[in-house]
């Protein structure tokens, strides 16, 4: 009898890793046919949803009047999304899209800061509105500049590196026409890992701090987030520069709050720096965005943050 060998083949690391990618991809995918211009839009035209909260409008405070940045059109489109970007032309025109294709009646703006490439020519021919700055505003500076020019009875944060399908921005939209104030990202940062990386226990720890431990690790640090008008007047412009604030501001300020819908950001997010001596510079701005948040939370409610002290005197124990 011959002998015949059997040769049995292992997928080897670089396999494994290569087709989760094509998974993930295809999970991830788009509803939007390539090479069509017919989009599909996500949610109803204006005529067939319910009005959205509008708060009464500060000019002043939001960056608006009745003559619009569009020489006197006064439309208040019912969407506006708002996109930070800096150097991001190999993505910024799929960003675009997927923003476009949420809803017919909608703007979106590319606020282009520091940028030398040509991430404001590909934004405006993807159809955005483009705000430009010479400098860097800033981690999170485009946020409060894209919100002082946005029009829109909703706001809508994402960023200029993810394409994120329409399909999974429109929630964000349609939670705040149900009455949601601050609709968050429901994601909530590896908490499996050993150590926990700090900026997801900061965060963990926020909403414990605010008595929203339900929230868990859910953020307004994390994109895409969506506030109604209503909550932007409670919340302010500038606080909007610092996140985890915002956020404090909001659920203190008596806003409806609710992690809505999820997107794993934390898979989908490139790490553009693999080797790096020293601390992240990144989570060190965050960590110390969440200090300013529970600086203005003793600040407002006292230093035990509005917890009683229950039977302690203390003035006796000295």
């Amino acid at each position: 009898m011959r002998k015949t060998r059997t040769t049995v083949r292992y997928a080897n690391r670089s396999n494994v890793t290569r087709r989760k990618t094509v998974l993930k991809k295809r999970r991830w995918k788009s509803g939007r046919k390539k090479g069509t211009k017919a989009y599909t839009f996500i949610i109803p035209s204006r005529q067939q949803m319910p009005q959205a909260k509008d708060g009464v409008e500060n000019g002043a405070e939001i960056g608006m009047n009745d003559a619009s940045p569009h020489g006197g059109d006064t439309h208040r489109p019912l969407l506006s999304v708002i996109i930070p970007a800096m150097n991001e032309e190999k993505t910024i025109g799929a960003v675009v899209r997927e923003a476009l294709r949420i809803c017919r009646d909608a703007e979106v703006l590319v606020i282009v800061n520091g940028s030398t490439d040509s991430t404001a020519n590909v934004a405006k021919r993807a159809g955005a509105r483009v705000l430009t700055y010479e400098e860097a505003l800033g981690h999170d500076g485009g946020r409060k500049a894209g919100a002082a020019a946005a029009r829109g009875q909703v706001l809508l944060f994402t960023d200029a590196d993810i394409a994120i399908p329409a399909e999974h921005l429109a929630p964000y939209v349609q939670a705040v026409l149900k009455g949601t104030d601050v609709a968050l990202n429901d994601y909530h940062g590896p908490v499996n890992h050993n150590p926990v990386h700090p900026v997801v226990e900061a965060k963990h720890m926020l909403n414990s701090i605010l008595a929203r431990s339900d929230l868990r690790g859910a953020s307004m640090t994390a994109i895409p987030h969506a506030l109604s008008r209503n909550g932007l007047e409670i919340i302010g412009i500038s606080s909007l520069e610092v996140p985890p604030l915002a956020q404090a501001k909001a659920v203190i300020g008596g806003l409806r709050v609710r992690a809505v819908h999820h997107v794993p950001v934390g898979r989908m997010n490139a790490v553009r720096i693999k080797k790096r001596s020293g601390p992240d510079p990144l989570s060190q701005v965050v960590l110390n965005d969440h200090l300013a948040a529970i600086r203005w939370i003793t600040d407002t409610l006292g230093p035990r943050g509005g917890y009683t002290d229950l039977q302690r005197v203390r003035n006796l124990a000295r």
